[in-house]
């Protein structure tokens, strides 16, 4: 549930100067073939943290690269995967996977600190289920994840890019959601949730539109037992602020 805000890192972003009008967005989708949804910037890590990535990256993530994950190999056993993007700083998904044993979970987040405090989450739980990958996830889905495998994906509160003219960046857009339902087998889930009124209106929408996927609901879903309530989540809606859930699940073929 990471939301990181930054400026943007001269690695990743064109020595183009950005136009103020498209925010150097419309440059970096001519560079990388999309619009990213997150930025980078010089953000604070503990020591423990980056202990974690230290000691324990080998054991419980794997690099991007432009071939096709094997489930097997990957986790030591075949089983169901739920792919989640943005995990933040872990919470939700390790106890989700410490619920679900028997699912495999693949992590994807491209902050240090959010990689390095699920990492601690794995240790200190003894959780074997959990894989990671930090890397932008258009690019993961696309190259790593292959067509009709995921038996769930799991989308929790996406940066919501509030500005009008940051809405490009939201990471939920028509060609992403397609590429991700055409990876998520007949019969499993597209789970997505936000406390933004307006994404979560656009997240319809966009959801609805997709030829690949059927609402469960009539609109928004209750929030399942599987997602546990976090003490972010907790203090919104103490505040009176909404969160929405959507469940949508992959058409039969």
């Amino acid at each position: 549930m990471a939301r990181m805000t930054s400026t943007p890192n001269s690695n990743l972003m064109s020595d183009i100067p950005p136009s103020p009008a498209t925010d150097g967005a419309d440059t970096e989708a001519l560079r990388t073939g999309h619009i990213r949804s997150f930025v980078h910037r010089r953000s604070h890590i503990t020591p423990s943290q980056q202990a974690a990535i230290d000691v324990l990256m080998p054991k419980w993530s794997l690099p991007y690269k432009n071939a096709l994950l094997n489930v097997e190999q990957t986790f030591g056993r075949p089983g169901p995967v739920i792919l989640e993007i943005g995990f933040g700083m872990g919470e939700t998904t390790a106890k989700i996977a410490a619920a679900r044993p028997d699912d495999n979970f693949l992590g994807v987040e491209v902050f240090n600190a959010g990689v390095g405090a699920l990492l601690k989450r794995i240790d200190e739980n003894g959780l074997q289920n959990i894989r990671i990958i930090q890397h932008d996830a258009v690019e993961v889905v696309r190259d790593m994840i292959a067509p009709d495998s995921l038996a769930g994906v799991h989308v929790y509160f996406p940066d919501p890019w509030p500005k009008k003219r940051h809405h490009k960046r939201r990471l939920l857009q028509p060609p992403f959601v397609h590429l991700l339902a055409s990876r998520i087998a007949p019969g499993g889930y597209f789970h997505c949730a936000t406390d933004w009124e307006n994404y979560a209106e656009q997240m319809l929408e966009v959801l609805s539109g997709e030829p690949l996927l059927q609402n469960t609901c009539t609109d928004y879903a209750p929030r399942p037992d599987y997602r546990p309530q976090t003490k972010f989540e907790t203090r919104g809606l103490r505040l009176g602020h909404g969160v929405w859930d959507l469940i949508f699940t992959r058409k039969p073929s």
